[in-house]
C-alpha cells in the first residue's frame, strides 16, 4: 500500500509525510534559479508535471517519494510512482490555493514557520563526532551508580577573574582541610554554600550518568573510592567531590499492573470504596486467581489491561517514586506487590524481568536527546563554533575592536551603557586617524564570508544585552558582551546559510511551511465547513442512507454476580428502583435556628445549597426530606422545617418538586441535625454500589441498548425474544434480561453524527480538488516518469 497524504495537525506535529518542493512559482526555463519560500536557491531541472503555469520539479518529487516510499514492497513500480504522484499532485494543488489566498504571507503563519524553523535547525547547529562520544561516553558510565558527598563554594559563570580567584583559594583552603583529616560531613555543614549540606551534610546518594551537570558527574566519576576530587567548576561555583561508594546500575525493570483509578481530589467515599476494591483484588490474587483474567476484568488503564497490564520498560527516575520504590523491591519474576498508591489510584504491581542496562545501539537515540540538553552540550557548542569559526572565514578587525572596546567606561558595569554613534570618534582616542575620519560606527568590526559587521551593531547590542556587573572592570565586561556577539553572529550566519548547505533541512522546512499552510485551508474548506454547514450534511446523510444503518440490537440489562446468590438479590432489587444510596453520601443533616423554620446561616444553608448542587449535577437522584420533632418542640414545627427545606431547594436551589418528597415527622434520635434528608436513585449503579459494599467485585449491572461487541455475554442474545435468560461463563453468573429486540434499519443523523461528519468532510476534499484540477489543468511529463519506475 503506497503512503498517504496526512494534512498538517494543529501543533504541526504530525505534518505532512509527504514532503514539499518548492514554493510554485510561475513557469520559467528551467536553467533560471528560483528563490524558495526560505530565502536559499531551490533545485532546478524538469518538471514532473505543471499544474496551470507551475511547475513541480522532478529532482524534489523524487526526493519525496523515496523517502515515503522506500521500504514498500512495489517502491520503483510503475503502478507505484503513478498512484504517488496522484496524491502528491492534489497535495500541490491545495498549497497553490493556499498561496493564491495569502495564507503565507500573514503574520500568524511567519511567526509559526520561524518557531518550527529554529527547532529543525538544532541538529544542524552541533558537532556530530563530539555528540558521538559524548554520547558514547554517557553510556559507558551508565554502567555504575556513584554515592557521593560535595562541598560547594559559589561563584557565578562570568564571575570577574579577582571573584573567580577569591572562590578558588576558599575551596583549595577547604579541601586541605579534609585532606588532613578533618571529617567531611562536618566541614560540608560549616562551609558548604549548598543549603541543603547543612541537613544532609553534603551527601547526594547514589547517582548516575546525565542526572549531575556534566563536569561534577565526569569528577565523580574519575575520583576513587574514598578520596577527594580537585577543585571542579560548574555553573553554580566549585566543587570538592568525596566519593563514598560504587555499584553497578539497578538497569531497567518491566512490570506489569492492576490499577483502580482514583485521583487524591475525589471524594471520600469514592477514595474508600477505590482502596477497597484493590484490597479485594489483591486477596484474590493471593490466593491464586489468575493474574490475567483479574485484569482485563478490573484494572482501569485501559492502555495496558488487553495486555495483561504490562508496561514498557523503565529505569531509576522514570516513574512516579512511590510506584518506581516498590517496583524495584520485587525479586522474582512473577512475585506481587501489595497495593500502592500514586496520584493517578491504587495499584498492584507483578514483576515481569529485571533486565540489564539496555544495549547501546537501543540507547542511542535517547541519549542524544539527552545529550543535546545536557550540559555537556558546552563542550558539542564550543567545538562547532570553532568549526563554523574557520568554515565560515571569520575575520576579526583589531583596529576596529580598539575602537569599540574604548567606549566601555563605568556606566557600562553600572548597566547604564548607551551607544551614540556621534561620540565614537571623540571617545576614540587611541584609534588612527584614518579611523576617526571614516566614521568609526561604520567600520567592519568582523566579517563572516565577507560579511561586514559594523560597529555600531555591536555597541546596539552592547546597549541591549548589558546588565549590571558591580565588581567587573568595564574592559572584562565588554570582553564578556563581545565573545557573546560573535558567537550570536556566527550561529546565526549558520542557520540562514543551512538551506544551502543541506538539502534534507531545506525539504524538512518545507514541509513544515506547506502543512501549517494546509491546515488553515483544509480548517476552512473541509473540517470546520462540514461541521457548521448543517444544511450540506442532512443534505449529504439523507443522500447516503445507506451507509448508515443499525445492525441488530436489543434494550436490556445484563448482570455480573459473583455467586448464584448475589445475582438473585440483584434481580430481585432490580425492579425496586429508585435505590437508597448507601453510607454517608445517602443522608445529609439540616440545621435550623432554634423555634424556627429557618435554615441556620452557618450550617443549614450550607448543607441545602450542597444537597442542591448534588441534583443539578445527578439528574437521577432524587431526596425524601422528614423534620424531627426535638424534645420540647411540636410535630408542626417538624414538618413546617419540611416544607423550608423542600421550598428551599425548589426556590433557591432551582430544583424541581417532583425530585423532592416530603416524609413524616419523626422523633429526633441525635443531638444534632433537625431535618434529615435521604438520598435515592433511578440509576442501576447504586444498586450495584448498594451490592459490592461487602465486596468491590461482587456485582456489575449494565442497562442500555447492545450492539454487537458492546458486551460479549448480551452478543448472544441480541436476537432472542423479550425474556431473562442466565448463563455461567468464567467463573461468572449472568442474568441477561432482554427488554426488546431492534431489527437492523436506519440511523438517524444523531445516531451517525461523527461518522457522517467525517464522510462529509471527505467528499468536501473531493470535490475542492475537482475544481482545483480543473483551475490548474495537470499535464504529466511521462519521460520523468519513467526515469523513476525501476521495475
Amino acid at each position: 500500500m503506497h503512503s498517504r497524504l496526512p494534512l498538517a495537525g494543529a501543533a504541526a506535529a504530525t505534518l505532512l509525510q509527504l514532503a514539499a518542493c518548492q514554493t510554485s512559482k510561475p513557469a520559467t526555463a528551467t536553467t533560471t534559479p528560483a528563490s524558495s519560500a526560505l530565502g536559499a536557491p531551490v533545485a532546478t531541472g524538469p518538471a514532473i508535471e505543471t499544474l496551470g503555469t507551475y511547475p513541480v520539479s522532478a529532482r524534489e518529487f523524487a526526493y519525496v517519494y523515496k523517502k515515503n516510499n522506500s521500504t514498500a514492497a512495489d517502491y520503483g513500480s510503475r503502478a507505484s510512482v503513478t498512484d504517488y504522484l496522484t496524491l502528491y499532485t492534489n497535495f500541490r494543488l491545495k498549497v497553490l490555493d493556499a498561496e493564491k489566498h495569502g495564507l503565507d504571507t500573514t503574520q500568524a503563519f511567519r511567526r509559526e514557520l520561524d518557531g518550527y524553523k529554529q527547532q529543525l535547525a538544532l541538529p544542524y547547529l552541533t558537532e556530530k563526532g563530539v555528540t558521538d562520544q559524548l554520547v558514547r561516553e554517557a553510556y559507558d558510565r551508565m554502567g555504575q551508580e556513584v554515592n557521593a558527598s560535595h562541598i560547594l563554594i559559589r561563584v557565578a559563570p562570568d564571575a570577574t577573574p579577582a571573584d573567580t580567584l577569591a572562590a578558588y583559594q576558599k575551596v583549595v583552603a577547604v579541601r586541605q582541610r579534609v585532606t588532613s583529616g578533618e571529617d567531611f560531613a562536618t566541614v560540608a555543614r560549616t562551609t558548604s554554600e549548598d543549603p541543603s549540606a547543612k541537613e544532609n551534610a553534603g551527601k547526594l546518594g547514589y547517582f548516575t550518568a546525565m542526572q549531575m551537570v556534566y563536569p561534577f558527574e565526569t569528577a565523580a566519576y574519575r575520583t576513587p573510592v574514598g578520596q577527594v576530587s580537585q577543585p571542579i567548576r560548574t555553573r553554580f561555583g566549585y566543587h570538592i567531590i568525596k566519593v563514598n561508594d560504587r555499584r553497578a546500575a539497578q538497569g531497567e525493570i518491566k512490570v506489569a499492573h492492576l490499577m483502580v483509578r482514583v485521583t487524591p481530589q475525589a471524594p471520600r467515599a469514592d477514595s474508600v470504596a477505590a482502596h477497597k476494591k484493590i484490597d479485594e483484588l489483591y486477596a484474590r490474587l493471593r490466593k491464586g486467581e489468575n493474574w490475567n483474567k483479574l485484569v482485563a476484568q478490573f484494572s482501569e488503564d485501559a492502555g495496558s489491561a488487553p495486555n495483561g497490564g504490562e508496561l514498557p520498560p523503565f529505569g531509576t527516575g522514570r516513574m512516579i517514586p512511590s510506584f518506581e520504590e516498590v517496583a524495584f523491591k520485587l525479586q522474582k519474576p512473577g512475585d506481587i506487590s501489595a497495593p500502592v498508591q500514586t496520584p493517578y489510584g491504587w495499584h498492584i504491581i507483578k514483576l515481569i524481568e529485571k533486565q540489564p542496562l539496555p544495549p547501546f545501539a537501543t540507547m542511542e537515540p535517547t541519549l542524544k536527546s539527552k545529550v543535546a540538553k545536557d550540559s555537556r552540550s558546552e563542550l558539542n557548542r564550543a567545538a562547532f563554533l570553532k568549526r563554523i569559526r574557520q568554515e565560515d572565514q571569520f575575520v576579526e578587525i583589531p583596529a576596529a575592536k580598539q575602537l569599540a572596546f574604548a567606549q566601555a567606561d563605568t556606566a557600562l558595569v553600572k548597566g547604564h551603557y548607551k551607544f551614540n554613534a556621534s561620540n565614537m570618534t571623540a571617545s576614540g582616542a587611541k584609534a588612527s586617524k584614518t579611523t576617526k575620519k571614516a566614521g568609526g560606527d561604520k567600520l567592519p568590526l568582523f566579517t563572516i564570508m565577507g560579511k561586514p559587521y559594523p560597529v555600531a551593531d555591536f555597541l546596539t547590542f552592547v546597549q541591549q544585552n548589558q546588565r549590571p556587573r558591580p565588581t567587573a572592570t568595564p574592559q572584562f565586561a565588554m570582553q564578556q558582551l563581545y565573545d557573546q556577539y560573535v558567537d550570536q553572529s556566527l550561529t546565526d550566519f549558520e542557520k540562514a546559510s543551512l538551506p544551502a548547505k543541506y538539502e534534507d533541512y531545506r525539504m524538512l522546512v518545507q514541509e513544515y511551511r506547506d502543512g501549517i499552510l494546509l491546515f488553515q485551508l483544509m480548517d476552512e474548506k473541509v473540517w470546520s465547513k462540514a461541521i457548521e454547514d448543517t444544511a450540506g450534511l442532512r443534505k449529504f446523510f439523507m443522500a447516503n442512507q445507506a451507509n448508515y444503518q443499525f445492525g441488530q440490537r436489543a434494550r436490556g440489562t445484563v448482570i455480573s454476580a459473583a455467586s448464584p446468590q448475589l445475582l438473585a438479590r440483584a434481580q430481585r432489587q432490580l425492579g425496586a428502583s429508585p435505590y437508597a444510596v448507601a453510607g454517608k453520601a445517602g443522608t445529609a443533616l439540616v440545621h435550623f435556628k432554634p423555634g424556627t423554620a429557618t435554615p441556620a446561616n452557618s450550617d443549614g444553608s450550607a448543607v441545602l445549597d450542597e444537597v442542591a448542587r448534588r441534583l443539578s449535577q445527578d439528574t437521577a437522584l432524587t431526596v425524601t426530606v422528614a423534620g424531627h420533632i426535638r424534645k420540647g418542640e411540636s410535630p408542626a414545627l417538624a414538618r413546617q422545617r419540611t416544607t423550608a427545606a423542600i421550598d428551599y431547594l425548589a426556590k433557591t436551589g432551582k430544583i424541581e418538586r417532583r425530585r423532592l418528597t416530603a416524609a413524616s415527622a419523626v422523633a429526633a434520635t441525635t443531638a444534632t441535625g433537625d431535618t434529615r434528608i435521604a438520598f435515592f436513585s433511578n440509576s442501576p449503579a447504586t444498586l450495584e454500589a448498594n451490592l459490592n459494599q461487602q465486596n468491590p467485585l461482587a456485582m456489575q449491572i449494565q442497562q442500555r441498548t447492545f450492539q454487537k461487541g458492546d458486551n460479549k455475554v448480551m452478543d448472544d442474545y441480541l436476537t432472542r425474544p423479550a425474556g431473562t435468560y442466565t448463563v455461567q461463563r468464567d467463573g461468572r453468573y449472568y442474568a441477561i434480561i432482554v427488554k426488546q429486540t431492534l431489527a437492523p434499519g436506519p440511523k438517524a443523523l444523531s445516531d451517525a453524527r461523527g461518522q457522517a461528519t467525517s464522510d462529509y468532510q471527505n467528499y468536501l476534499e473531493k470535490q475542492w480538488i475537482e475544481q482545483l484540477r480543473q483551475q490548474y489543468p495537470v499535464k504529466i511529463n511521462e519521460d520523468e516518469v519513467s526515469k523513476l519506475v525501476t521495475k
